[in-house]
């Protein structure tokens, strides 16, 4: 792994955690990602499921963690079992985690070799009334390609019918969506890494490179500072492009007098980061272009004042577009008639501003968490309002990654990075 090693610490924490919702006889099983194949002999590049990891620390494909805290056997309360590794794998594709080795990362002392799970997971199995599964409830999930995590259920469904189900993911979206001190730091480190890759193109942005080349340079500083990459599909976007919300080709020349949106951001130790800037091609806004970016800017900053505990997504939400209202009447988009005519169910505003304001972010990019409670301090949100003229060929979207507070506004983790327009053009500029 390209990441420093991190506390386990935080690994023994998140089990207890999660160990303390759980019912009484059950025991919980999570499974690693497959390394999926492309063709021929080609595979995509491994990424670890993210709660695994997130109760483990373990960051290698073919591992099971089971945690049993009701079990008679001291030794079977917390299991690993992970791919033994010997001579051929060390050769070709590097040596596995050992027993050793895998306890310094996750705190947890028996680890068996995955050859045994069978044999161990039956007599866990045989004291145990429930079992906790691991199913993919996220609500933007696609759920069309079956998992290693999938598999498991169907086979241990089949073979242990008599057990009482459990859902794991209610308790993980619980204890995810509040972050540690550790995984703060994790998420700030992504954030600099970014913010490194910001600095570096906007030294570098002029008419006539092209959008790929922008991302090339990107990539470079992300991975140089010991980042595996982009934590999601980059979006840089110039011109009309910035119109597409979800524009990842990347394939145009940026031409003098374009805004480009850049939706990219670096990932460190399996965590994310989300940035979004809009920056001048030419180093220069033009009076309208200034007043819709203001527009955005002064939206987010209002915005962010609602980040604060107690507050209910849903009415967050529905404030946001109060604010975003009241910007695009300034800038002529819409009028009084739109808003006295409008579809409750998608209000006027919705024409240039169409997507919601926040989402939860750590190990996923659009991270699990709890949607109809009210925030609380750690929960960690983006805040990315934009306005999307297509008949101007401008698209403008800021976007922070924000930590809530006990008390006062959010601590913005990209608070270094420059956001106001006189600080981006005097950089361009400079």
């Amino acid at each position: 792994m390209k990441y420093d090693r991190i506390d386990r610490e935080l690994f023994i924490r998140n089990r207890k955690a999660f160990t303390s919702q759980m019912e009484e006889g059950a025991l919980a099983v999570f499974n690693s990602n497959d390394i999926y194949p492309i063709s021929a002999d080609g595979t995509m590049p491994f990424e670890q499921h993210r709660d695994i990891f997130h109760l483990s620390g373990v960051d290698q494909e073919e591992s099971i963690l089971v945690i049993s805290p009701f079990s008679k056997n001291a030794d079977h309360k917390e299991v690993l079992f992970l791919k033994e590794t010997n001579e051929h794998i060390a050769v070709w594709e590097g040596a596995k985690l050992t027993k050793d080795q895998a306890f310094e990362v996750s705190g947890i002392k028996t680890v068996y070799w995955l050859d045994q799970f069978e044999r161990v997971f039956k007599e866990m199995m045989s004291e145990a009334r429930g079992i906790y599964l691991n199913t993919n409830e996220h609500l933007r999930a696609n759920t069309i390609v079956q998992t290693r995590e999938d598999r498991f259920i169907e086979k241990v469904s089949k073979e242990y019918p008599a057990h009482q189900v459990h859902k794991s993911a209610p308790i993980m979206h619980r204890i995810r969506s509040v972050k540690h001190s550790i995984e703060i730091d994790l998420m700030q480190r992504a954030c600099d890494i970014t913010k490194a890759g910001i600095n570096r193109v906007l030294g570098f942005i002029q008419p006539g490179v092209w959008e790929y080349e922008i991302e090339a340079e990107l990539i470079h500083e992300f991975v140089r500072n010991r980042s595996r990459g982009f934590a999601y599909t980059p979006i840089v976007a110039s011109g009309k492009n910035a119109c597409v919300l979800h524009y990842i080709e990347n394939n145009a020349q940026c031409h003098d007098g374009d805004v480009i949106l850049m939706d990219v951001g670096a990932e460190y130790a399996n965590y994310a980061s989300d940035l979004t800037r809009s920056i001048p091609v030419n180093g220069r806004f033009t009076e309208r272009q200034r007043a819709v970016y203001d527009a955005v800017l002064h939206v987010k900053k209002e915005a962010e004042k609602l980040l604060v505990p107690g507050t209910m997504l849903k009415e967050y939400h529905k404030e946001v577009g109060h604010l975003m209202e009241a910007e695009l009447l300034k800038l002529k988009l819409i009028d009084q008639t739109d808003i006295k005519n409008q579809n409750p169910d998608w209000p006027a505003y919705k024409k240039y501003f169409m997507h919601g304001t926040s989402h939860f972010i750590g190990l996923d990019t659009h991270d699990v968490g709890l949607w109809n409670e009210p925030i609380q301090a750690g929960m960690v949100f983006t805040c990315e309002p934009g306005i999307y003229i297509p008949e101007e060929d401008l698209g403008i979207r800021l976007e922070d990654d924000l930590v809530v507070q006990a008390s006062g506004a959010p601590f913005n983790l990209m608070g270094e990075i420059p956001l106001e327009a006189e600080e981006i053009e005097d950089i361009m500029n400079g």
